[in-house]
C-alpha cells in the first residue's frame, strides 16, 4: 500500500478518532549535518515513498554556518517535486530555563525541531549515562527525572515557538536512554506538556528511529487534542517515509 494511503489510528481529541498521516515525514537528515545524503537525493527517497509533505530538520547550533546555503538546497529542491518541502533545524534545550542553543540566524528557517538529549538539572547538563548513575547511586529517582525532563522540554518548546513555528523532536527519548520505562511521566506531566504543545502550536514527532515517545504517550497527547506527526529521524535517504514503529503505535 502507497504511503499516501496509510494511516494509524489513535486516540483524538476526546470522543473523536485521529489518524496519523503517513504520507508526511517531519523530520529528516542530511549530509549538511547528521545524515549521509544529499537534499535532492533525500527528495527522490520521499518521492519514491509515496510521501506529500517533508521536513528536513538537520541539527543545528550557535556556531553552525552552513543554514543559509541548507535552506537554499531545500528551495531549489521544491522546483523539482509536488511535495510540500519544509526547513527547520532541529535544536538543544541546553538550561532549565528552556534556554536553546540556536543558530545565530534563523531567516532561512520555517520551524525549529526542539530536542532535550541531555536533562538540565540543578545547572548542569547532564547527559543519560549520567542520569543513569545518578539514578544508581540514590542521588536521584524516576520522578525527579520525569519531572525535570517534563519542565525543560515545556520550557524549550515555549521558547522555540516565540521565534518560528516549532516541532518536538523524539519527546521522552532521553528516559529509555537512562534505562526509565515512561510510565515514570505521570498523566499530570502529560497533561502540562499537552498543554504547553496546545499553547505554543507545537507539533509532536513521533519518531521511527528513536521508538519515541511509547503507544501510551501518543494516546494520551492525541486525546489532549495535541497534534502529532510522524517524523523518520531518517540518516540515510532509504530510511525515508520507511514505517514499522508507527505502524504498531
Amino acid at each position: 500500500m502507497g504511503a499516501e494511503r496509510e494511516s494509524v489510528i489513535g486516540g483524538g481529541a476526546v470522543g473523536t478518532a485521529c489518524a496519523l498521516d503517513l504520507s508526511v515525514d517531519a523530520h529528516v537528515h542530511t549530509g549538511f549535518a547528521a545524515g549521509r545524503d544529499a537534499v535532492g537525493v533525500v527528495v527522490s527517497a520521499a518521492d519514491r515513498a509515496g510521501l506529500t509533505a517533508l521536513t528536513f530538520a538537520d541539527q543545528a547550533g550557535p556556531d553552525t554556518t552552513w543554514l543559509t546555503a541548507y535552506s537554499d538546497a531545500v528551495r531549489r529542491a521544491r522546483h523539482r517535486t509536488e511535495m510540500n518541502l519544509r526547513v527547520a533545524a532541529e535544536v538543544e534545550v541546553v538550561r532549565s530555563d528552556g534556554w536553546l542553543a540556536l543558530p545565530a540566524d534563523l531567516a532561512p528557517l520555517d520551524a525549529l525541531s526542539v530536542a532535550v538529549s541531555c536533562l538540565p538539572a540543578g545547572g548542569e547538563l547532564l547527559t543519560p549515562r549520567e542520569v543513569r548513575a545518578r539514578l544508581d547511586a540514590g542521588l536521584m529517582d524516576a520522578s525527579q527525572v520525569a519531572e525535570l525532563l517534563v519542565a525543560a522540554t515545556v520550557k524549550g518548546v515555549e521558547r522555540a515557538s516565540r521565534y518560528v513555528p516549532s516541532q518536538l523532536a523524539r519527546p521522552l527519548a532521553l528516559l529509555g536512554q537512562a534505562g526509565l520505562d515512561d510510565s515514570a511521566v505521570t498523566p499530570a506531566l502529560i497533561a502540562d506538556l499537552a498543554a504547553a504543545c496546545r499553547a505554543t502550536g507545537t507539533v509532536v514527532e513521533v519518531s521511527e528511529a528513536w521508538r519515541s515517545p511509547s503507544p501510551r504517550v501518543v494516546e494520551m497527547l492525541l486525546d489532549a487534542a495535541v497534534t502529532v506527526v510522524p517524523a523518520s529521524d531518517a540518516r540515510y535517504a532509504a530510511e525515508v517515509g520507511r514505517w514499522q514503529y508507527l505502524r504498531r503505535v
